[in-house]
């Protein structure tokens, strides 16, 4: 069954905690702290699949969960980081978090991480210092991110057959390629999006064949609005119009005009082939082809007959001929834009600089001083908001009066505190950091 849309959980792993351990040995009086941090952890990775074409099995599996890391201990060893999820989709498919794009897989073997596994907890080893020789201090794994993903699936092929139901698109596919589509003589014989490769001169084109459109297809009637996605991604359109149609003209515009609504193919490569013309006088063949040079009078026309393989073999070459060239423009597109691309600064953002100072004394510059923070009051409590200083407080135990001291003292290095206190902030104020709550002095 082919799908192509789905919905899917996504948990990423939680980071393990740190231990807090100190080194017991008979001969080695205070021997120091020795707890090991805790593993990172698992990633939820999409990587694209060429033998992978739906997105049915999503349905089934609705919830998709990483490794956890596991948790640190004595003599200094780090825990396991948890195993990556390596999630298999089809190429072409889009991932969405909240209508924004996070990755479009686009190449076979391409991948992205879609979910980051939570950073493990720092062990006790790490807060020794020369005023601070037995800390009990560990940090508590950070979780793992957790949201629903929208997956959309948009077919990847070099020609997307486009034109009104029963145009003969079914069997076109079916005569230039290894397709078997189901064909009959009736409208929306074809439910699904098919795929098939035409191989002409050496070259292989692959073909997508979309669902019949009908006028109001892009405001979602019919069956266009759910498989109108698929033409974003092809090439050149490869427009069928029946020669038997009363108005040719009419017909060829109804569908252009739907692909304009969907989305701007103004400038896509087209060409436009007269289908089932076997046996059908030329004056009739001219007049429709008039009827569509009178709609767009630079539309390259090919007058054919799947059935009796008639002028297959010339728009196979003009179809290969078109792909060709807007592969050598895209190549020197994404060219030119490489050229274009500047070396970075070497410098540092104010988050960096943080997060490389793994200390155990929590040694902030001036540009961590800097790192964007907000403190708004709502109710009775002060909500703290910032990317460092809450990842800070997801990876601190509040049930370690140490660990909760050591984030009240970033927050004063951060500035917080004086925020706090020039917005009314008592000693016995709540504040929330991360869904985490605590005083804002300890012991009052």
């Amino acid at each position: 069954m082919f799908s192509d849309t789905a919905k899917v959980s996504l948990k990423a792993g939680k980071g393990g905690n740190g231990a807090v351990s100190f080194r017991r040995e008979i001969y080695i009086p205070k021997g120091g702290p020795d707890g090991g941090d805790g593993g990172k952890g698992g990633d939820i990775v999409f990587r694209a699949d060429k033998d992978t074409n739906t997105l049915i099995d999503f349905r089934f599996t609705p919830i998709l969960a990483a490794e956890d890391g596991k948790n640190g201990s004595g003599t200094r060893s780090a825990g396991r980081s948890g195993k990556d999820l390596i999630v298999e989709v089809p190429i072409g498919t889009i991932v969405k978090r909240d209508g924004v794009v996070l990755a479009d897989l686009t190449h076979d073997g391409e991948t992205a991480i879609i979910a980051k596994g939570g950073d493990g907890g720092f062990g006790n080893a790490h807060f020794k210092s020369s005023t601070r020789q037995a800390p009990i201090i560990a940090e508590v794994g950070e979780p793992g991110e957790e949201f629903e993903a929208e997956l959309e699936l948009k077919l990847l092929a070099d020609v997307g057959l486009v034109g009104l139901p029963n145009a003969g698109k079914s069997t076109f596919l079916s005569v230039v390629s290894n397709a078997r589509p189901e064909i009959a003589d009736y409208p929306f014989t074809t439910l699904t999006p098919q795929l098939g490769v035409a191989t002409i001169d050496g070259k292989d084109l692959l073909i997508a064949d979309i669902p019949g459109l009908i006028e109001g297809a892009s405001e979602g009637k019919g069956l266009g609005h759910d498989f109108l996605r698929h033409v974003d991604r092809t090439a050149v359109l490869l427009h069928l119009v029946d020669v038997y149609n009363n108005d040719a003209g009419e017909a060829y515009s109804t569908i252009r005009g739907e692909l304009e609504k969907y989305s701007d193919l103004k400038s896509r490569p087209e060409i436009v082939a007269l289908t089932k013309c076997e046996g059908v006088d030329d004056e009739i063949i001219k007049m429709q082809m008039s009827a569509i040079l009178s709609i767009n009078p630079a539309a390259k026309i090919f007058a054919i007959s799947s059935a009796a393989h008639q002028g297959i073999t010339e728009l196979l070459r003009a179809l290969k001929d078109v792909v060709a060239s807007s592969a050598q423009l895209m190549a020197s597109q994404s060219a030119a834009a490489q050229d274009s691309i500047g070396d970075e600064p070497d410098g540092r953002s104010p988050e960096q600089a943080i997060e490389s100072a793994n200390l155990p004394t929590i040694s902030l510059g001036e540009d961590a001083l800097k790192t964007t923070w907000q403190v708004e009051k709502i109710d009775d409590k002060f909500i703290v908001t910032g990317e460092k200083i809450e990842k800070f407080a997801r990876r601190t135990d509040m049930n370690n009066y140490a660990s909760v001291n050591r984030l009240r003292d970033i927050m004063k290095k951060l500035g917080i505190r004086a925020e706090l206190t020039s917005l009314g902030a008592e000693p016995d104020s709540i504040i929330s950091i991360a869904g985490k709550e605590f005083t804002l002095v300890e012991d009052w």
